[in-house]
């Protein structure tokens, strides 16, 4: 039985795969004030499986760091909250599948239900093996890293605001 009522960071993509490690980088630079009780901040990396197993732990919302597919402007950062309902019924476990989709439909298999969730991604640039951010979305890091600390404080206020 679920018994965490928290909000989890979650960092994921792989860090072998240039701009793909843009959550892992984040996650590394999130203030430590943030591992406070009711906050746990993880970096993934590519352990989708784990992240939904996580869940099925009961967070009250997810705060998940990601790169996004480049649509014309690498480096932009995107602040979004995530649409559980476009989920596909015939998704399932996916152990080797890392992209938030997959992940919630992961969750989903295992009999869970994705808590709120607040996507924070940057549109990569450079996908391609190797290890280290471009500079256009090492650029962007910073931006990113405030606006976990924003989202949390939000999800923070609304969890009080409901009593939480």
């Amino acid at each position: 039985m679920p018994t965490h009522r928290g909000i989890l960071v979650a960092g994921i993509g792989n860090i072998f795969l240039g701009d793909d490690g843009f959550g892992s980088e984040v996650i590394r630079r999130v203030p430590e004030a943030l591992a406070a009780p009711g906050v746990r901040v993880v970096d993934y990396g590519i352990r989708g499986v784990h992240l939904a197993y996580d869940l099925l732990d009961g967070y009250e919302a997810l705060v998940l760091v990601d790169a996004v597919p480049n649509r014309g402007s690498p480096g932009t950062l995107h602040v979004f909250t995530a649409d559980h309902d476009a989920l596909t019924a015939d998704s399932g476990l996916d152990a080797h599948a890392m992209d938030p989709q997959a992940v919630f439909a992961s969750l989903t298999a295992l009999g869970g239900a994705p808590p709120d969730t607040v996507v924070i991604g940057c549109e990569a640039a450079n996908v391609d093996e190797g290890i280290g951010l471009s500079e256009v979305v090492e650029a962007a890091v910073a931006g990113a890293v405030q606006a976990v600390v924003d989202a949390v404080a939000e999800l923070c206020a609304r969890s009080v605001v409901r009593g939480g």
